[in-house]
This record gives C-alpha cells, sequence and structure tokens, in this order.
C-alpha cells in the first residue's frame, strides 16, 4: 500500500505546480518555489515525473483544494453548536407574543413592542422572525445601533432570512455607515437578486460614500433648506416650513395648511418636475418607513420624520 504521507507529499507537489501555471505564484517567486517542491519530493523519496509512482499515489480525481474544501464543510458542520430543542408550547407563546408586539408597532408603542418580541425570543431563540421584528422596533424607536444588533443576530439564526439584511442596512444607513449598509444591501441582493428594494438601497447608500464628505457642522443653515441636485428640497429646511402650520392627527401638519401655502406647493412642484420625488422614493429610509405603515406599524409623525438623520439630510 502506498505510504499515506507520500500521497499527500505529491498532491501537495501537483498543487505546486498548478499555482505557478496558473499565475498564483508570480514570476519573481516562481524559483524559490521550485527549489522548495524538488526538497519536499527528495525528503519523502516522490519522483512526480515518474508515472509508474504518480499511478501508485494519485487521489484523482480529487486534488488537494477540493479535499480541503471537503474538510471546511465538514468542519463547519461538526463545529456548528446545535440549536436549543424549543417545545410546541413554548413556540405557540412566543407567537402569541409576537402578535402582541406586532399589535404594539401599530400604535406605535415601540417600548412595549420590543419588550414583547424579547419575551418571544426568551420562549424560542431560533427564530429569526423575533430578531428582526425587534430590530424595526428599535430603528422606529431611534436606537438604530440596538436594530443593527438584532439583524445580525437574525442573520446568524437564520443565514438565508432576506428582511434581516434589509433591516440592516437600513440601521447601518440611519447610522451614517453608507459602506456597512451597502454590504448588508449586497449580501441581500446575492440571496434575492431581483429584490427592488435591495437595488435602490445599494445604490443609495453608495452614491452616499465619499472620502471626502463635508460633516453635519461644515454645511450652513442656508445650506440645509436649499434644495438639493433635482430640485428636490432638504427635509431640514422643510421642517421650518412646516413648524408653523397646524398639526392634524399624529402629528402631521394639516392638510389645509399645507395646500394653502404658495411657498410648500412651488417646492412640490419643483419636486415632480426634476425628478426628486422619484429619488426620495428610492431611499432606504423612505422604503422603510413604507414597509413599516403596510405591516401595520403606521406612519411616522413629522417629529419622528424630522429625529431620522437619513430623512432630514436627503
Amino acid at each position: 500500500m502506498a505510504d499515506r504521507k507520500q500521497r499527500l507529499v505529491l498532491s501537495i507537489l501537483d498543487f505546486l505546480s498548478d499555482s505557478m501555471e496558473d499565475g498564483t505564484v508570480k514570476e519573481e517567486d516562481k524559483e524559490g518555489v521550485e527549489v522548495a517542491a524538488q526538497s519536499i519530493a527528495e525528503a519523502f523519496g516522490v519522483d512526480p515525473t515518474n508515472p509508474q509512482q504518480r499511478e501508485l499515489l494519485n487521489v484523482k480525481p480529487a486534488n488537494l483544494m477540493s479535499i480541503f474544501d471537503v474538510y471546511l464543510k465538514t468542519r463547519d458542520k461538526v463545529s456548528a453548536p446545535p440549536k436549543p430543542t424549543v417545545s410546541v408550547e413554548n413556540k405557540a407563546q412566543a407567537e402569541k407574543l409576537k402578535q402582541t408586539g406586532n399589535s404594539q408597532m401599530s400604535r406605535k408603542e415601540y417600548a412595549e413592542a420590543i419588550q414583547s418580541y424579547t419575551e418571544a425570543i426568551n420562549f424560542d431563540p431560533t427564530f429569526a422572525v423575533y430578531y428582526s421584528n425587534r430590530a424595526a422596533a428599535y430603528s422606529s424607536q431611534g436606537d438604530h445601533q440596538k436594530a443593527v444588533e438584532d439583524a445580525e443576530k437574525a442573520i446568524e439564526v437564520d443565514p438565508k432570512f432576506v428582511k434581516a439584511f434589509s433591516r440592516l442596512g437600513h440601521a447601518h444607513y440611519s447610522l451614517g455607515d453608507f459602506e456597512a449598509a451597502s454590504a448588508a444591501f449586497r449580501r441581500g441582493l446575492e440571496l434575492d437578486p431581483n429584490n427592488a428594494n435591495f437595488k435602490t438601497g445599494l445604490e443609495q447608500a453608495e452614491a452616499r460614500i465619499t472620502d471626502d464628505a463635508p460633516t453635519d457642522e461644515a454645511v450652513s443653515s442656508t445650506d440645509r433648506s436649499a434644495p438639493s441636485a433635482g430640485g428636490m428640497p432638504d427635509l431640514g429646511g422643510l421642517a421650518s416650513m412646516l413648524g408653523g402650520m397646524g398639526r392634524g392627527a399624529g402629528g402631521m401638519p394639516d392638510l389645509a395648511s399645507l395646500m394653502s401655502n404658495p411657498a410648500l406647493m412651488q417646492m412640490a412642484q419643483n419636486m415632480m418636475a426634476n425628478g426628486g420625488m422619484e429619488r426620495m422614493m428610492q431611499n432606504p429610509a423612505i422604503a422603510n418607513m413604507m414597509n413599516r405603515a403596510q405591516s401595520g406599524g403606521g406612519m411616522p409623525s413629522m417629529d419622528e420624520l424630522m429625529s431620522d438623520p437619513t430623512l432630514r439630510n436627503l
């Protein structure tokens, strides 16, 4: 029977030879690799040019890289901690708590919703949805760092849970970490290549990544109220315009007051004429707000809108 070590050595020599041929090894390093390969071959009595010995020692159709890949996959499966067993009763209780949290979200009771989702997790820590929902509650409360942590936990529990990447991207975007937001949206697209929200989120996040972007302190108050490219106004300036108007339900301005304000109507016309409205609807923060409304979370008040940095700085 062929020596197992000699088989390994032949596989290593073949790997080094292939690496020199395919360009993995740089031209200036080839001589050193060739000398090392020759020394290894002589030390273990392996001659890769000997047909009889090669026939005896080769491991085809496998090669060193394919064997190593199998090892990595097997190791990951073996080393992964087993998921805790959750009883049917605990799963049912966790689901009830999730429904309670969803109802609380629809009433904008974010602290209470966070508590309900936390209790659901205590009953069943194996379900990614509970972490994702709590991330949404944290984001609605303005605690985007906690939202990041919960979104990452949801992904850890279920790496294929697409919505968690959306939560993660929005939270990073809200924190101003546009590179991390881009990475999250990109990972989401790998799972769901046709997801329009991921595509627009990625575009928006990458557009905000600049090496020499001015800080908020460097932007004057007059700049904040000026329209941005394409005639789209900054929402910080819009806030001051809306401040003196009457408030309707949910803290939003009264519709009659909005319609009778000539400056606001002109601003709206400029947005429609120059594509600003389309760009605003592609923003991940706006998309998150719409998802929240569709899932029963309700529309945010004007105070909530103005407290979100991603909406103030559109």
